[in-house]
Protein backbone atom coordinates (compact mmCIF):
# COMPACT_ATOMS: atom_id res chain seq x y z
CA UNK A 1 0.00 0.00 0.00
CA UNK A 2 1.18 3.51 -0.86
CA UNK A 3 1.12 5.47 2.41
CA UNK A 4 2.28 8.73 0.80
CA UNK A 5 -1.36 9.77 0.36
CA UNK A 6 -2.10 9.49 4.08
CA UNK A 7 -1.32 12.03 6.85
CA UNK A 8 2.13 11.87 8.40
CA UNK A 9 1.82 13.82 11.63
CA UNK A 10 3.76 13.80 14.88
CA UNK A 11 1.38 12.36 17.47
CA UNK A 12 2.34 11.43 21.04
CA UNK A 13 0.15 9.05 23.04
CA UNK A 14 1.01 9.49 26.73
CA UNK A 15 -0.05 7.01 29.41
CA UNK A 16 0.52 7.35 33.15
CA UNK A 17 1.76 4.08 34.63
CA UNK A 18 -0.75 2.68 37.16
CA UNK A 19 -2.14 6.20 37.57
CA UNK A 20 -4.40 5.75 40.62
CA UNK A 21 -1.83 3.66 42.46
CA UNK A 22 1.02 6.01 41.53
CA UNK A 23 -0.88 9.12 42.68
CA UNK A 24 -1.74 7.44 45.98
CA UNK A 25 1.87 6.33 46.44
CA UNK A 26 3.24 9.82 45.84
CA UNK A 27 0.69 11.26 48.30
CA UNK A 28 2.05 8.84 50.93
CA UNK A 29 5.66 9.73 50.12
CA UNK A 30 6.33 6.36 48.48
CA UNK A 31 8.12 5.50 45.23
CA UNK A 32 5.40 4.34 42.77
CA UNK A 33 7.75 1.84 41.12
CA UNK A 34 9.18 0.36 44.32
CA UNK A 35 6.26 0.21 46.77
CA UNK A 36 3.53 -2.40 47.18
CA UNK A 37 0.24 -0.51 47.00
CA UNK A 38 -3.34 -1.34 46.03
CA UNK A 39 -6.21 1.10 45.49
CA UNK A 40 -9.60 -0.45 46.28
CA UNK A 41 -13.16 0.80 46.08
CA UNK A 42 -13.82 0.35 49.80
CA UNK A 43 -11.31 -0.93 52.34
CA UNK A 44 -14.20 -1.95 54.63
CA UNK A 45 -15.56 -4.55 52.19
CA UNK A 46 -13.53 -7.71 51.66
CA UNK A 47 -15.14 -8.22 48.27
CA UNK A 48 -14.18 -4.74 47.09
CA UNK A 49 -12.50 -4.58 43.69
CA UNK A 50 -8.86 -3.55 43.25
CA UNK A 51 -8.99 -0.49 41.00
CA UNK A 52 -5.23 -0.14 40.59
CA UNK A 53 -2.08 -1.85 41.79
CA UNK A 54 1.48 -0.61 41.77
CA UNK A 55 3.76 -2.30 39.21
CA UNK A 56 5.72 -4.15 41.91
CA UNK A 57 2.53 -5.46 43.58
CA UNK A 58 1.45 -6.83 40.20
CA UNK A 59 4.82 -8.45 39.56
CA UNK A 60 5.62 -9.92 42.99
CA UNK A 61 2.16 -10.79 44.31
CA UNK A 62 0.09 -11.18 41.14
CA UNK A 63 -2.47 -8.63 42.32
CA UNK A 64 -3.90 -6.63 39.44
CA UNK A 65 -6.87 -4.48 38.49
CA UNK A 66 -10.02 -6.53 39.00
CA UNK A 67 -8.63 -8.61 41.87
CA UNK A 68 -10.55 -8.58 45.16
CA UNK A 69 -9.48 -7.16 48.50
CA UNK A 70 -9.57 -10.60 50.15
CA UNK A 71 -7.06 -11.84 47.56
CA UNK A 72 -4.37 -9.41 48.76
CA UNK A 73 -1.93 -11.21 51.11
CA UNK A 74 -1.68 -10.09 54.72
CA UNK A 75 1.80 -8.64 54.29
CA UNK A 76 2.97 -5.57 56.29
CA UNK A 77 4.78 -4.23 53.21
CA UNK A 78 1.51 -3.86 51.29
CA UNK A 79 -0.36 -0.55 51.54
CA UNK A 80 -4.12 -0.75 50.90
CA UNK A 81 -5.89 2.57 50.36
CA UNK A 82 -9.34 3.81 49.35
CA UNK A 83 -9.81 5.38 45.95
CA UNK A 84 -9.65 9.19 45.98
CA UNK A 85 -11.34 10.03 42.69
CA UNK A 86 -11.44 13.79 43.30
CA UNK A 87 -7.69 13.83 43.95
CA UNK A 88 -6.97 11.75 40.84
CA UNK A 89 -9.08 14.05 38.66
CA UNK A 90 -7.33 17.14 40.02
CA UNK A 91 -3.96 15.55 39.26
CA UNK A 92 -5.15 14.71 35.76
CA UNK A 93 -6.16 18.32 35.19
CA UNK A 94 -2.77 19.56 36.38
CA UNK A 95 -1.08 17.14 33.99
CA UNK A 96 -3.18 18.53 31.14
CA UNK A 97 -2.01 22.02 32.10
CA UNK A 98 1.57 20.75 31.82
CA UNK A 99 0.84 19.46 28.31
CA UNK A 100 -0.62 22.85 27.44
CA UNK A 101 2.79 24.42 28.07
CA UNK A 102 4.15 22.38 25.17
CA UNK A 103 1.23 22.53 22.69
CA UNK A 104 -1.98 24.59 22.26
CA UNK A 105 -5.23 23.27 23.79
CA UNK A 106 -6.59 22.30 20.39
CA UNK A 107 -3.62 19.93 19.99
CA UNK A 108 -4.51 17.98 23.16
CA UNK A 109 -7.03 15.16 23.25
CA UNK A 110 -7.70 13.76 26.73
CA UNK A 111 -8.60 10.15 25.98
CA UNK A 112 -9.08 9.15 29.64
CA UNK A 113 -8.08 10.34 33.10
CA UNK A 114 -4.60 8.83 32.63
CA UNK A 115 -4.07 8.92 28.87
CA UNK A 116 -3.80 11.77 26.35
CA UNK A 117 -2.85 12.44 22.74
CA UNK A 118 -0.68 15.42 21.77
CA UNK A 119 0.02 16.68 18.26
CA UNK A 120 3.46 18.29 18.35
CA UNK A 121 3.79 19.41 14.72
CA UNK A 122 5.14 22.97 14.53
CA UNK A 123 6.76 22.98 17.97
CA UNK A 124 10.21 21.90 16.76
CA UNK A 125 11.80 25.35 17.12
CA UNK A 126 10.59 25.55 20.73
CA UNK A 127 11.17 22.02 22.02
CA UNK A 128 13.05 20.06 19.36
CA UNK A 129 11.81 17.08 17.37
CA UNK A 130 9.12 14.63 18.51
CA UNK A 131 11.62 12.48 20.42
CA UNK A 132 13.07 15.48 22.23
CA UNK A 133 9.66 16.82 23.27
CA UNK A 134 8.67 13.33 24.44
CA UNK A 135 11.79 13.11 26.61
CA UNK A 136 11.16 16.62 28.02
CA UNK A 137 7.55 15.79 28.93
CA UNK A 138 8.54 12.48 30.50
CA UNK A 139 11.21 14.18 32.65
CA UNK A 140 8.96 17.06 33.69
CA UNK A 141 6.18 14.60 34.65
CA UNK A 142 8.59 12.86 37.00
CA UNK A 143 10.15 16.05 38.39
CA UNK A 144 6.81 17.85 38.92
CA UNK A 145 4.44 15.08 39.97
CA UNK A 146 6.72 12.16 40.82
CA UNK A 147 4.81 10.13 38.21
CA UNK A 148 6.21 7.87 35.52
CA UNK A 149 4.73 7.73 32.04
CA UNK A 150 5.15 5.89 28.75
CA UNK A 151 4.94 7.63 25.37
CA UNK A 152 4.11 6.13 21.98
CA UNK A 153 4.91 8.16 18.86
CA UNK A 154 3.16 7.65 15.53
CA UNK A 155 2.04 9.33 12.29
CA UNK A 156 -1.59 9.25 13.45
CA UNK A 157 -3.56 8.65 16.66
CA UNK A 158 -4.08 4.95 15.99
CA UNK A 159 -0.41 4.22 15.34
CA UNK A 160 0.66 6.24 18.39
CA UNK A 161 -1.77 4.29 20.57
CA UNK A 162 -0.69 0.92 19.18
CA UNK A 163 2.95 1.87 19.67
CA UNK A 164 2.20 2.84 23.27
CA UNK A 165 0.34 -0.36 24.14
CA UNK A 166 2.60 -2.80 22.33
CA UNK A 167 6.09 -1.33 22.76
CA UNK A 168 6.40 1.97 24.65
CA UNK A 169 4.94 0.59 27.89
CA UNK A 170 7.97 -1.70 28.02
CA UNK A 171 10.60 0.76 26.76
CA UNK A 172 9.36 4.11 28.10
CA UNK A 173 9.37 5.87 24.72
CA UNK A 174 8.99 4.22 21.30
CA UNK A 175 8.00 5.19 17.77
CA UNK A 176 6.12 3.36 15.02
CA UNK A 177 6.09 4.45 11.39
CA UNK A 178 4.14 3.08 8.44
CA UNK A 179 7.22 1.03 7.54
CA UNK A 180 6.94 -0.84 10.86
CA UNK A 181 3.44 -2.21 10.17
CA UNK A 182 4.36 -5.53 8.47
CA UNK A 183 6.96 -6.39 11.10
CA UNK A 184 5.38 -5.06 14.31
CA UNK A 185 1.62 -4.95 13.77
CA UNK A 186 0.67 -7.75 11.39
CA UNK A 187 2.06 -10.65 13.46
CA UNK A 188 -0.08 -9.55 16.45
CA UNK A 189 -2.25 -12.30 17.92
CA UNK A 190 -4.69 -12.80 19.59
CA UNK A 191 -6.70 -10.10 17.88
CA UNK A 192 -8.01 -8.72 21.19
CA UNK A 193 -4.51 -7.21 21.71
CA UNK A 194 -5.34 -4.88 18.82
CA UNK A 195 -6.83 -1.65 20.09
CA UNK A 196 -10.52 -1.47 19.16
CA UNK A 197 -11.13 -5.23 18.90
CA UNK A 198 -13.08 -6.72 21.79
CA UNK A 199 -13.56 -10.37 22.67
CA UNK A 200 -16.86 -10.75 20.82
CA UNK A 201 -15.52 -9.23 17.58
CA UNK A 202 -12.41 -11.38 17.99
CA UNK A 203 -14.50 -14.57 18.19
CA UNK A 204 -16.40 -13.58 15.05
CA UNK A 205 -13.17 -12.86 13.18
CA UNK A 206 -11.67 -16.15 14.36
CA UNK A 207 -14.65 -18.02 12.94
CA UNK A 208 -13.90 -16.29 9.61
CA UNK A 209 -10.36 -17.68 9.73
CA UNK A 210 -8.81 -14.36 10.80
CA UNK A 211 -6.38 -14.90 13.67
CA UNK A 212 -3.70 -12.22 13.24
CA UNK A 213 -3.82 -8.54 12.32
CA UNK A 214 -2.04 -9.47 9.11
CA UNK A 215 -4.87 -11.85 8.20
CA UNK A 216 -7.32 -8.99 8.84
CA UNK A 217 -5.30 -6.55 6.70
CA UNK A 218 -5.36 -8.94 3.74
CA UNK A 219 -8.97 -10.14 4.07
CA UNK A 220 -11.28 -8.94 1.26
CA UNK A 221 -12.67 -5.53 2.22
CA UNK A 222 -16.07 -6.21 0.67
CA UNK A 223 -16.55 -9.32 2.83
CA UNK A 224 -15.65 -7.41 6.01
CA UNK A 225 -18.09 -4.65 5.10
CA UNK A 226 -20.78 -7.21 4.36
CA UNK A 227 -20.27 -8.80 7.79
CA UNK A 228 -19.65 -5.72 9.99
CA UNK A 229 -20.92 -2.74 7.95
CA UNK A 230 -18.93 0.48 8.43
CA UNK A 231 -17.03 -1.16 11.27
CA UNK A 232 -15.67 -3.71 8.77
CA UNK A 233 -14.19 -0.86 6.74
CA UNK A 234 -12.54 0.54 9.87
CA UNK A 235 -11.17 -2.84 10.93
CA UNK A 236 -9.61 -3.33 7.50
CA UNK A 237 -7.93 0.08 7.39
CA UNK A 238 -6.87 0.05 11.04
CA UNK A 239 -5.16 -3.29 10.43
CA UNK A 240 -3.11 -1.41 7.86
CA UNK A 241 -2.34 1.43 10.30
CA UNK A 242 -4.58 3.92 8.53
CA UNK A 243 -6.44 6.47 10.68
CA UNK A 244 -7.76 9.77 9.32
CA UNK A 245 -9.27 11.08 12.56
CA UNK A 246 -8.17 14.45 13.86
CA UNK A 247 -7.08 15.21 17.43
CA UNK A 248 -10.25 15.34 19.55
CA UNK A 249 -12.31 13.10 17.25
CA UNK A 250 -13.36 9.61 18.37
CA UNK A 251 -10.92 7.17 16.78
CA UNK A 252 -13.37 4.32 16.26
CA UNK A 253 -16.14 6.19 14.45
CA UNK A 254 -19.43 4.30 14.26
CA UNK A 255 -18.83 2.35 17.44
CA UNK A 256 -20.31 4.96 19.74
CA UNK A 257 -22.68 3.54 22.33
CA UNK A 258 -23.98 4.54 25.73
CA UNK A 259 -23.84 2.05 28.55
CA UNK A 260 -23.91 1.48 32.26
CA UNK A 261 -22.59 -1.49 34.19
CA UNK A 262 -22.40 -2.14 37.90
CA UNK A 263 -21.41 -4.91 40.24
CA UNK A 264 -24.08 -4.86 42.94
CA UNK A 265 -23.07 -4.39 46.56
CA UNK A 266 -24.95 -7.56 47.51
CA UNK A 267 -26.63 -10.54 45.91
CA UNK A 268 -30.12 -9.92 44.51
CA UNK A 269 -32.17 -13.14 44.72
CA UNK A 270 -35.50 -11.39 44.08
CA UNK A 271 -36.17 -10.64 40.37
CA UNK A 272 -38.44 -7.74 41.37
CA UNK A 273 -35.49 -6.05 43.05
CA UNK A 274 -33.37 -6.70 39.95
CA UNK A 275 -36.01 -4.91 37.87
CA UNK A 276 -35.79 -1.90 40.20
CA UNK A 277 -32.06 -1.59 39.49
CA UNK A 278 -32.65 -2.11 35.76
CA UNK A 279 -35.02 0.89 35.79
CA UNK A 280 -32.43 3.06 37.55
CA UNK A 281 -29.77 2.04 35.06
CA UNK A 282 -32.07 2.54 32.06
CA UNK A 283 -32.59 6.08 33.32
CA UNK A 284 -28.85 6.67 33.46
CA UNK A 285 -28.21 5.22 29.98
CA UNK A 286 -31.03 7.31 28.49
CA UNK A 287 -29.70 10.40 30.25
CA UNK A 288 -26.21 9.88 28.81
CA UNK A 289 -27.65 9.49 25.31
CA UNK A 290 -29.81 12.61 25.63
CA UNK A 291 -26.86 14.63 26.92
CA UNK A 292 -25.06 13.84 23.66
CA UNK A 293 -28.20 14.53 21.62
CA UNK A 294 -28.33 10.91 20.49
CA UNK A 295 -30.81 8.05 20.32
CA UNK A 296 -30.30 4.35 19.62
CA UNK A 297 -32.12 1.41 18.09
CA UNK A 298 -30.31 -1.52 19.73
CA UNK A 299 -30.76 -2.16 23.45
CA UNK A 300 -28.59 -4.72 25.24
CA UNK A 301 -29.02 -6.25 28.69
CA UNK A 302 -26.35 -8.20 30.52
CA UNK A 303 -26.96 -10.17 33.70
CA UNK A 304 -24.17 -11.78 35.73
CA UNK A 305 -25.04 -14.37 38.36
CA UNK A 306 -23.52 -14.64 41.84
CA UNK A 307 -20.49 -16.78 42.61
CA UNK A 308 -22.82 -18.85 44.78
CA UNK A 309 -24.56 -19.77 41.52
CA UNK A 310 -21.15 -20.64 40.04
CA UNK A 311 -21.23 -17.48 37.92
CA UNK A 312 -22.55 -17.37 34.38
CA UNK A 313 -25.28 -15.16 33.03
CA UNK A 314 -26.34 -13.77 29.68
CA UNK A 315 -25.90 -10.76 27.37
CA UNK A 316 -28.65 -10.28 24.81
CA UNK A 317 -29.79 -7.48 22.52
CA UNK A 318 -32.91 -6.38 20.73
CA UNK A 319 -33.13 -3.89 17.86
CA UNK A 320 -36.19 -1.67 17.70
CA UNK A 321 -37.82 -0.25 14.60
CA UNK A 322 -37.33 3.34 15.71
CA UNK A 323 -34.42 4.89 17.66
CA UNK A 324 -35.14 6.10 21.18
CA UNK A 325 -33.65 8.00 24.09
CA UNK A 326 -36.73 7.52 26.29
CA UNK A 327 -36.07 5.81 29.61
CA UNK A 328 -39.22 3.68 29.62
CA UNK A 329 -38.59 2.42 26.07
CA UNK A 330 -35.18 1.16 27.16
CA UNK A 331 -36.59 -0.23 30.41
CA UNK A 332 -39.45 -2.12 28.75
CA UNK A 333 -37.09 -3.68 26.20
CA UNK A 334 -34.74 -4.73 29.01
CA UNK A 335 -37.69 -6.32 30.82
CA UNK A 336 -38.51 -8.33 27.68
CA UNK A 337 -34.93 -9.58 27.48
CA UNK A 338 -34.89 -10.31 31.22
CA UNK A 339 -38.14 -12.29 31.04
CA UNK A 340 -36.87 -14.31 28.09
CA UNK A 341 -33.35 -15.18 29.26
CA UNK A 342 -33.33 -14.95 33.08
CA UNK A 343 -32.84 -18.37 34.69
CA UNK A 344 -34.15 -17.55 38.15
CA UNK A 345 -30.68 -17.35 39.71
CA UNK A 346 -29.17 -14.86 42.16
CA UNK A 347 -27.94 -11.72 40.35
CA UNK A 348 -24.74 -9.82 41.18
CA UNK A 349 -23.99 -7.79 38.03
CA UNK A 350 -26.14 -5.82 35.58
CA UNK A 351 -25.19 -3.96 32.42
CA UNK A 352 -27.28 -2.03 29.90
CA UNK A 353 -26.16 -0.51 26.59
CA UNK A 354 -27.80 1.59 23.89
CA UNK A 355 -26.15 1.29 20.47
CA UNK A 356 -26.88 1.62 16.75
CA UNK A 357 -26.73 5.36 17.43
CA UNK A 358 -28.19 8.29 15.47
CA UNK A 359 -29.01 11.94 16.16
CA UNK A 360 -32.00 12.49 18.45
CA UNK A 361 -33.46 15.29 16.36
CA UNK A 362 -36.97 14.18 15.69
CA UNK A 363 -39.46 11.57 16.82
CA UNK A 364 -41.43 9.40 14.44
CA UNK A 365 -45.13 9.74 15.28
CA UNK A 366 -46.58 6.49 16.58
CA UNK A 367 -50.31 5.85 16.24
CA UNK A 368 -50.12 3.41 19.16
CA UNK A 369 -48.20 5.77 21.46
CA UNK A 370 -49.25 9.38 20.94
CA UNK A 371 -47.45 10.41 24.15
CA UNK A 372 -43.99 9.69 22.75
CA UNK A 373 -43.10 13.35 21.96
CA UNK A 374 -44.12 14.33 25.50
CA UNK A 375 -42.08 11.46 26.99
CA UNK A 376 -39.04 12.60 25.02
CA UNK A 377 -39.46 16.23 26.16
CA UNK A 378 -40.00 15.10 29.75
CA UNK A 379 -36.69 13.24 29.67
CA UNK A 380 -34.79 16.36 28.63
CA UNK A 381 -36.61 18.42 31.28
CA UNK A 382 -35.65 15.94 34.02
CA UNK A 383 -32.05 16.02 32.78
CA UNK A 384 -31.99 19.82 33.04
CA UNK A 385 -33.24 19.67 36.65
CA UNK A 386 -30.58 17.13 37.60
CA UNK A 387 -27.88 19.12 35.83
CA UNK A 388 -28.78 22.21 37.85
CA UNK A 389 -29.54 20.71 41.25
CA UNK A 390 -27.59 17.44 41.30
CA UNK A 391 -28.14 13.87 40.11
CA UNK A 392 -30.06 12.94 43.28
CA UNK A 393 -32.44 15.91 43.07
CA UNK A 394 -34.92 13.90 41.02
CA UNK A 395 -35.13 10.14 41.53
CA UNK A 396 -37.63 7.45 40.70
CA UNK A 397 -39.56 5.80 43.52
CA UNK A 398 -37.61 2.53 43.14
CA UNK A 399 -34.48 4.37 44.28
CA UNK A 400 -36.03 4.71 47.75
CA UNK A 401 -36.56 0.97 48.13
CA UNK A 402 -33.94 -1.29 49.69
CA UNK A 403 -33.08 -2.52 46.19
CA UNK A 404 -32.25 0.93 44.84
CA UNK A 405 -28.62 1.93 44.26
CA UNK A 406 -28.92 5.45 42.79
CA UNK A 407 -28.95 7.28 46.12
CA UNK A 408 -25.71 5.58 47.15
CA UNK A 409 -24.05 6.05 43.75
CA UNK A 410 -24.98 9.76 43.63
CA UNK A 411 -22.50 10.34 46.46
CA UNK A 412 -19.68 8.72 44.49
CA UNK A 413 -17.34 10.16 41.87
CA UNK A 414 -16.60 7.96 38.90
CA UNK A 415 -18.38 5.15 40.75
CA UNK A 416 -16.03 5.37 43.73
CA UNK A 417 -15.35 7.47 46.81
CA UNK A 418 -14.35 11.03 46.04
Amino acid sequence: MDYSAFPERNILCIDMKSFYASCSAVALGLDPLECYLAVVGDTERQGSVVLAASPKLKKDFGIKTGSRLFEIPNDPRIHIVNARMGYYLRQSMEITKLFNRYVPKECIHTYSVDESFLQVDGTERLWGDKWEVARKIKKEMLDTFGLHCAIGIGPNMLMAKLCLDLEAKKKGIAEWTYDDIPEKLWPLSPLSKMWGIGSRVERTLNRMGIRTVGHLAHYPLELLEKKFGIMGNQLYHHARGIDLSEIGAPIMQGQISFGKSQILLRDYPDPTEVKHVILEMAEEVARRARKAGKAGRTISLGIGYSKDEFGGGFYRSKTMEEPTSITMDIYQTCLELFAKFYEGKVVRKISIALSNICDDKEVQLDLFNQHKPKQRSLGYTMDAIREKYGSDSLLRAVSFTKAGTSRHRSKLLGGHKA
